[in-house]
């Protein structure tokens, strides 16, 4: 995978990278053989240092320092909350309140590993969430985390009852097809299996915004991918 080819922004202190899903923001303890964008950009640059994560499954906005000073500099405005984290996510049903905050706890699951839930004992978590477009089946919901825990977005729209769709961890692994949205909808002639429009978690951060050492406003937004938008596209043209 060419690295350039993920580049949103990047300047002489850091460079922001639109992640696709399925691949590993750092290499993962268990999982060294696979490509994690770390790695491919320390074959570019030489010298990369890691400010925040994204899950493997989300696509979306994530940054690099480029040297010592700016890794300090950023990883500060991450600890401190000062930065803005928006997520578009398309989730499962209609919310009945297309506005509202999410303030549950999240812990690791008691049992099971890689899992996190919300519980009174957890650590403060706050998600911020707002529908963008209601479609019957799905909704495409517009996040913003105050708090980074592990999942998150996934837990806590799962508190909701509307969790992220094709999230098997959190909701249901099913993926999207053209005969879940077109109701008269069928096979072409050669074709003996349907092809899903998307296979994987739906969720996307796509914008950031916070102040540079230079005391400049950045503000910066990854393109919704392709699958996401061709499913968008689909509900958008067969709403009822």
């Amino acid at each position: 995978m060419r690295i350039d080819s993920l580049v949103i922004f990047e300047n002489e202190d850091f460079v922001a990278i639109n992640k696709p899903s399925g691949l590993l923001s750092i290499p993962d303890r268990h999982d060294n053989e696979l490509e994690a964008v770390s790695t491919l950009l320390k074959k570019h640059y030489g010298q990369i240092f890691t400010v925040h994560r994204l899950d493997r499954d989300t696509s979306g906005i994530i940054l690099f320092a480029k040297h010592e000073a700016s890794h300090k500099y950023l990883s500060k405005l991450f600890e401190s909350r000062d930065v803005e984290k928006y997520y578009l996510g398309l989730v499962n049903g209609e919310l009945t309140e297309p506005k509202g905050s999410v303030n549950a706890p999240i812990m690791d699951h008691p049992v099971q590993k890689g899992k996190m839930v919300t519980n009174a004992k957890g650590r403060p978590s706050l998600t911020d969430y707002e529908v963008q477009e209601a479609f019957g089946l799905f909704s495409l919901v517009k996040m913003r985390i105050h708090t980074g825990r592990t999942h998150q977005i996934r837990v806590h729209m799962k508190y909701l009852g509307h969790p992220i769709v094709v999230d098997e961890l959190y909701g249901i692994k099913k993926p999207v097809l053209l005969s879940d949205i077109k109701k008269k909808f069928k096979l072409g002639k050669n074709t003996e299996e349907e092809r899903p429009l998307l296979s994987r978690l739906a969720l996307h951060a796509f914008q950031l915004k916070f102040t540079d050492e230079k005391g400049e406003l950045i503000t910066l937004e990854a393109p919704l991918p392709k699958d996401m938008h061709a499913v968008l596209q689909q509900l958008r043209k067969h709403k009822k």
